[in-house]
């Protein structure tokens, strides 16, 4: 287990009871270094969509938790928010929650002189994706040569 998982892993069994309490539920939590800075960033969710209020709740209470069991010894900003509408798309859970959702796929290495495409997810195992193209056509991509998987949406 790498630094960034692990202090990952332990930010998520401190948040598990906070989320409980409050009806949410985690999407996703990254430990980045963007820009010189280290962020730990904490991604809730619930049926109806997570507010700024809802936020605060948890970044105070995780907040506290952390500063008491002191784990991760880099300074770095502490982000609790929504994933948003054009959310990404990293674990099972979220494939599985968006099955029959439009997806924007980003590759590493073109397949046919394209790196980017979209359409409906159909299915997903452990090694692919499969979506619905345009034109009702199914494409199978390999999760390794995937960069990016998100949600799209529409104004």
């Amino acid at each position: 287990m790498t630094k960034h998982e692990e202090y990952e892993h332990k930010t998520e069994k401190l948040l598990e009871p906070i989320l409980s309490a409050n009806h949410f539920e985690l999407y996703d939590i990254e430990y980045v270094k963007e820009g010189g800075n280290w962020y730990l960033r904490a991604y809730i969710d619930k049926e109806n969509g997570i507010s700024v209020d809802d936020c605060v709740i948890v970044s105070r209470a995780l907040s506290d938790l952390l500063d008491k069991n002191d784990f991760i010894p880099d300074a770095y900003i502490l982000e609790v928010s929504s994933p948003g509408l054009g959310r990404q798309l990293k674990r099972d859970k979220h494939f599985e929650k968006s099955i029959g959702e439009e997806v924007e796929i980003k590759l590493y290495k073109p397949i046919n002189k394209k790196k980017e495409f979209i359409g409906l997810l159909t299915a997903f195992d452990q090694d692919t994706l499969t979506i619905e193209l345009e034109d009702g056509s199914d494409m199978v991509v390999t999760r390794s040569d995937i960069a990016l998987v998100r949600l799209t949406f529409d104004f």
